[in-house]
């Protein structure tokens, strides 16, 4: 299918006077509190070129708050990063420094694999 045409779905017409359209859209969930968000630290190199890169995984929550999530995370450990994928990606091994900023910030059930 072109990039064009990925909106449609394959539903034309409809002869059913109750027929409503469902669409796939999913919406997001709202942030958990941090005391009941059960993170995961992880140190990952696989498909980087050989470069370290720290994971947080598991994060429940809105696009916008994963986000300054991690650029608070990025401002702590004084290094880049980004969130994809539903990860936080912090460039090099600062699991410690992280799981330390998390403890601080009330994310008590958070721990590093």
């Amino acid at each position: 299918m072109s990039k064009k045409n990925q909106s449609y779905t394959g539903v034309v017409y409809s002869t059913d006077p109750n027929f409503s359209f469902e669409t796939n859209e999913s919406t997001e969930q709202a942030t958990l509190p941090p005391a009941q968000q059960k993170l995961k630290i992880k140190l990952d190199k696989k498909h980087r070129g050989g470069k370290m890169v720290t994971l947080l995984e598991n994060f429940i929550g809105t696009k916008a708050d994963k986000e300054a999530i991690g650029k608070q995370l990025k401002t702590a450990c004084g290094t880049g990063g980004s969130v994809k994928d539903d990860e936080i990606l912090v460039q090099g091994d600062h699991r410690e420094k992280i799981l330390q900023w998390l403890l601080k910030n009330g994310y008590k059930q958070s721990k590093i694999i």
